[in-house]
């Protein structure tokens, strides 16, 4: 179950790094969660699992550096592709930034991931892995049910909307 948490851990961190991000840019869309309930960015919970677990495979900073790198660019081009050809509708386009491949992933983002994956190894892993280990055996099942319900529940809703103002229930309609 460790997974799981650090799944939901890392998907809630790349929420509040992804509305960090929105308020220091002054994005107009502030809001940058990606489920129905939960606030969470599962492309950041993927994107950090499969760091976690290419971490090991090598040696020292420049592995994971490059292999962090290339997992995280390779989660968003996943996830991105499943939003847009699945779902039918796009959380992020980088169209406007120079290399970007199809909007879904750009150079300039695949450096912060790789910076981002040396925090992630040597500095926020250890603690997070630490923090993990305390959680109750028995909170497992009804924390992967309740993810799962708002994963399918919010999948359906952006594929029946086309759009990712469905999970936006709580603003008030202008």
């Amino acid at each position: 179950m460790r997974w799981l948490w650090y799944f939901i851990i890392y998907s809630f961190a790349g929420f509040l790094l992804e509305v960090a991000f929105a308020r220091a840019i002054r994005h107009p869309k502030r809001d940058r969660k990606c489920l129905l309930l939960l606030p969470l960015c599962p492309v950041y919970g993927l994107g950090a699992c499969l760091i976690l677990w290419l971490a090991p495979m090598g040696s020292g900073p420049l592995w994971v550096a490059l292999a962090g790198g290339l997992a995280a660019t390779g989660a968003e081009l996943i996830m991105g592709a499943f939003y847009r050809f699945a779902l039918g509708v796009e959380f992020w386009d980088y169209s406007g930034m120079p290399g970007s491949l199809g909007g879904l992933v750009c150079p300039v983002f695949s450096l912060c991931w790789t910076a981002l994956s040396l925090l992630l190894v040597y500095a926020v892993h250890p603690l997070t892995a630490a923090l993990t280990a305390l959680i109750p055996a028995w909170l497992g099942p009804p924390a992967l049910i309740v993810l799962g319900a708002d994963v399918l529940v919010s999948c359906v809703a952006l594929r029946r909307t086309g759009s990712t103002e469905v999970l936006r229930w709580y603003a008030p309609e202008k």
